[in-house]
C-alpha cells in the first residue's frame, strides 16, 4: 500500500460468518465494524460521486486488486457494503447485490443470464411487472418466458427445454399468496442444470431463508419489510459470488445503484426488523383468521390458515406467515367491494406493504388497473378482491376495524 494511503481498516465486518448468533443479533450488528469514523455508533452517510487516490501508486494498487476502497459511485459505495453483507448475513448466502429497486434488481438479474434465444421458466402468479419485463421486453431481445401455474412443478418440468437457462418464482406469491415448494422447486433445477431464483419479498428471510433449501438465488424488495417503514425504494439479490459477479457487473454499467441516503434508511430499518415481522406475523394471521369467519366473506387467501392450498408446505418450511391478507367479499360488485375499502379507518389506501402503516387495496382498481376484466380474470383478480397489508398497529385495533367496516 502507497505510504501516503492510510492502512487502517474501519470497515472490518464486526461478526464471522456462521449463524452463531440470533437473527435479531445479526440484524443490528452483522455487517458493521465495531468501532466506525470517528467513533460513531451509526455508519456514515458517504455523499459523494467519485473517490480519490493520494497517488499514481495507489490507483495502480487498487488496479491490482491489492487493497479495497472505492473507485466511482456507479460501482459501490461504504456504506452499501456493510447494507450487502448485512443482508447476506440474514439471508445465509455467501453475498448480497444491492439495486436502486426491486424490478432494477429483476432486470439486472435476468438480462446478466440469458441472451436471444435462451428461455425462462416463469410462475405465472409473479409480481405482474416482473412477468411484464420477461414476457414483453425480454420478448423483443428473443428471450422466450414460459410461463405455469403456481404449484404445478409436472407443468413446471415439462416447461424445461435445452434452451431453459431460468426458473423464476416468488413465494408467497401476491396477492394469492401461494407457497412454493422449495425443496422440489431446487430439485428441478439441479436435475436440469438450470439456475433456481425466488422473490422472497412477502416471506422474508425471517419467515423462510430459500438458500437453505437448495435455491441459488434469492430476491427481495427492500423497499417493502426489510425498509419496513415505506420511505424508500430498493431491491437486492444474495446468493454465491460467483451467481451474482454478472448482476454486480451490469449494475455498474447500467447504473440501477441504490442512493447513499436509501443504503442509511435500509440499514437503520433492518436493525428491527425481527421485532417488525413478529407483529406483522401475528397481525396477519389474527385478521385472516377473523374474516374467515365472518359472514360477508367468501374465501381468504392467506399460508397460516388450514384452509389455505398451501398450508402443509408453509407450515413445514415458514416460521410466521407475514403480514399480507387477501379476501374475497361475498355476493359484492367492484362498488360494493370499494365501499368497504372506504370503510376502514387505520389502513391507508394505496400500493406496496411491508411498512408499519397498515395499506389496503382493491387489485382490480389499483395493480390491475390497466388489465381489462377478461385479463384479470385470467390471472385470478376478481371485482370481489380486497388486499390487506397488516402493519404493526394493535392487533385488537385491525380486528374492529374490519368489523366496522364490514358490518356498516
Amino acid at each position: 500500500m502507497s505510504g501516503s494511503e492510510s492502512s487502517g481498516n474501519t470497515r472490518k465486518p464486526h461478526l464471522d460468518r456462521g449463524g452463531r448468533w440470533g437473527f435479531s443479533t445479526l440484524a443490528v450488528h452483522a455487517g458493521e465494524a465495531h468501532l466506525k469514523p470517528e467513533f460513531a455508533i451509526t455508519d456514515p452517510i458517504f455523499c459523494t460521486a467519485t473517490y480519490t487516490f493520494a497517488d499514481s501508486q495507489a490507483v495502480l494498487e487498487y488496479l491490482q486488486n491489492r487493497h479495497t476502497r472505492e473507485e466511482y459511485g456507479r460501482y459501490g459505495n461504504p456504506s452499501e457494503k456493510v447494507v450487502e453483507q448485512k443482508l447476506a448475513e440474514l439471508e445465509g448466502g455467501e453475498t448480497a447485490v444491492l439495486f436502486s429497486s426491486g424490478m432494477a434488481a429483476v432486470a439486472a438479474y435476468v438480462l446478466s443470464k440469458v441472451r436471444a434465444g435462451d428461455e425462462i421458466v416463469l410462475v405465472d402468479e409473479c409480481y405482474h411487472r416482473t412477468r411484464q419485463f420477461c414476457c414483453e421486453y425480454l420478448g423483443r431481445l428473443g428471450v422466450v418466458t414460459r410461463q405455469v401455474p403456481a404449484g404445478n412443478y409436472e407443468a413446471m418440468e415439462a416447461a424445461i427445454t435445452p434452451r431453459t437457462r431460468l426458473l423464476i418464482s416468488e413465494s408467497p406469491t401476491n396477492p394469492h399468496l401461494s407457497v412454493i415448494d422449495l425443496e422440489r422447486f431446487a430439485a428441478l433445477g439441479r436435475k436440469y442444470g438450470v439456475e433456481t431464483m425466488i422473490d422472497s419479498t412477502i416471506a422474508t428471510p425471517y419467515n423462510v431463508r430459500p438458500l437453505e433449501y437448495g435455491v441459488d438465488v434469492v430476491l427481495h424488495s427492500c423497499t417493502k419489510y426489510l425498509g419496513g417503514h415505506n420511505d424508500l425504494l430498493a431491491g437486492v439479490l444474495i446468493g454465491s459470488a460467483e451467481k451474482l459477479e454478472p448482476c454486480r457487473k451490469i449494475r455498474g454499467v447500467i447504473g440501477l445503484v441504490a442512493s447513499p441516503h436509501t443504503v442509511y434508511l435500509l440499514e437503520r430499518g433492518l436493525k428491527t426488523l425481527q421485532l417488525r415481522m413478529e407483529r406483522h406475523n401475528q397481525n396477519g394471521l389474527a385478521l385472516a383468521q377473523f374474516l374467515e369467519a365472518h359472514p360477508r366473506v367468501e374465501k381468504v387467501y392467506y399460508p397460516g390458515l388450514p384452509s389455505h392450498r398451501d398450508y402443509a408446505v408453509a407450515k413445514r418450511t415458514m416460521r410466521g406467515f407475514g403480514g399480507l391478507v387477501t379476501f374475497l367479499v361475498k355476493n359484492a360488485d367492484w362498488r360494493e367491494t370499494a365501499r368497504i375499502v372506504d370503510r376502514v379507518r387505520i389502513p391507508r389506501i394505496g400500493p406496496s406493504f411491508g411498512g408499519v402503516e397498515s395499506l389496503i387495496e382493491q387489485p382490480m382498481l389499483m395493480s390491475y388497473h390497466d388489465y381489462d376484466r377478461e385479463q384479470r380474470t385470467a390471472v385470478g383478480i376478481p371485482d370481489n378482491m380486497i388486499r390487506v397489508a397488516c402493519g404493526i398497529e394493535d392487533t385488537a385495533d385491525l380486528i374492529e376495524d374490519f368489523r366496522q367496516a364490514l358490518e356498516a
